[in-house]
């Protein structure tokens, strides 16, 4: 529980650092959002990857509004009954307003209740969270069917694009390619931003949310995923690699860094689900510049940089992404209602020491979903093939990248 006066100050406060709010990048995210549905609003993503900018960038179009966020060190102990504080402080400050705004929300309990007050009353809101199990988890209790999900990533490629004023080409996207798409680092330019980062999520998001002790090994193989990008793993490997006493607890951990957006896992294709779970699994980070200064070795893999790229590419589009293999492997597919409608295949380049297989693998998935054409994305060659009467286009990630 917070005393009013404080939580009057702390309001306060935050509207005068609203004031002084540099707009940035406008975020490509932003023409989805339609301010004036009948629904909450709840944008999730992986810290620091510009949630709070988006928000305010939101707010332009409101006008006037109310804002809190519960990110602040002050609002640790906010309860429930503080959210009638809240309120009637909002009003007593700034009038009747018909807009709320939201940062970090999952941080307070049962904000789902107050949440669905402010619905049941016509009024708009707008939430964001870094926590995926636990938005879903709170977001299905009251607020089924009432709310709108959008998820936020580091920066696009034509994000960074407009952000640092460089001209699209194979030049400007080595950088990004290196350095990913964190606003602050890209700003920066200082690797600890991000492995300060690493160690919030670690700490404060996992660790001491899931009150987990083992903190050196939950780190050591967040780091080892990390690193690995694009390569199998099962959750009984982890275990014996980290001594983990049992497989659920390697499973835990992996879920939780999911849940943070650190990492991503991509199921291998197979019409059994029950196959789905058991088969081994690839794993894609957040984002290259995370995994790049948070590793040693990550960088030494161009191929499955590029893999990682397209991943999360795809990722912001789609749900439903597998890998495929069989006699041979298809980096991805993507499946679209009930039929896999894309088969992209990822390598650095394409010459003749690689083709018949990054080929075959390719053919392979576009003969089993009986598809037309596939894609080979590669960091800079542009070329049209065909074989077996399958058209296979060439492409460069970054023309890829920005829909050309």
């Amino acid at each position: 529980m917070i005393l009013k006066d404080t939580l009057r100050a702390i309001v306060k406060s935050q509207r005068e650092d609203l004031l002084s709010f540099d707009k940035s990048v406008e975020r490509e995210k932003l023409i989805q959002i339609e301010l004036e549905m009948p629904l909450a609003l709840v944008i999730s993503g992986i810290r620091r990857c510009g949630k709070s900018t988006l928000l305010r960038q939101i707010m332009k179009q409101a006008k006037e509004f109310y804002y809190f966020n519960f990110e602040d060190p002050r609002a640790l102990n906010f309860e429930l009954d503080d959210f009638q504080k809240l309120d009637d402080i909002f009003k007593e400050e700034y009038g009747m307003q018909k807009y709320y705004f939201f940062d970090e929300i999952q941080n307070a309990q049962k904000w789902e209740i107050f949440v669905r007050s402010i619905l049941d009353k016509r009024n708009h809101v707008a939430v964001t969270g870094s926590n995926a199990s636990l938005l879903s988890r709170d977001l299905g209790t009251r607020l089924t069917g009432r709310y709108i999900r959008y998820e936020l990533f580091p920066f696009s490629f034509g994000e960074f694009l407009r952000l640092t004023g460089k001209d699209a080409g194979a030049r400007s996207f080595q950088e990004y390619f290196v350095k990913g798409g964190f606003p602050e680092y890209l700003k920066i330019g200082k690797a600890e931003i991000l492995q300060e980062l690493l160690n919030d999520i670690i700490s404060r998001d996992i660790a001491i949310r899931h009150k987990i002790r083992i903190i050196k090994t939950l780190r050591e193989m967040a780091l080892y995923l990390l690193t690995n990008v694009g390569k199998e793993f099962s959750y009984n490997s982890l275990k014996k690699t980290f001594g983990l006493g049992s497989a659920n607890s390697a499973i835990a951990f992996v879920s939780y860094f999911e849940d943070s957006y650190l990492l991503f896992t991509l199921p291998k294709f197979d019409y059994s689900l029950k196959k789905q779970l058991v088969n081994p699994k690839k794993v894609y980070s957040i984002d290259n510049g995370m995994s790049n200064v948070n590793s040693a070795s990550f960088s030494d893999d161009k191929g499955k940089m590029l893999e990682n790229m397209a991943f999360l590419n795809l990722r912001k589009a789609y749900r439903d992404i597998f890998y495929f293999q069989e006699k041979n492997e298809c980096d991805f597919v993507v499946k679209e209602g009930t039929k896999i409608t894309k088969a992209i295949q990822v390598c650095h380049s394409l010459d003749e020491d690689n083709k018949d297989r990054e080929i075959k693998g390719l053919l392979e998935a576009l003969s089993k979903f009986n598809l037309k054409e596939g894609l080979i994305l590669t960091y800079d060659q542009d070329d049209k093939l065909e074989a077996d009467g399958k058209k296979i286009n060439v492409k460069p990630v970054w023309k890829w990248l920005l829909g050309k």
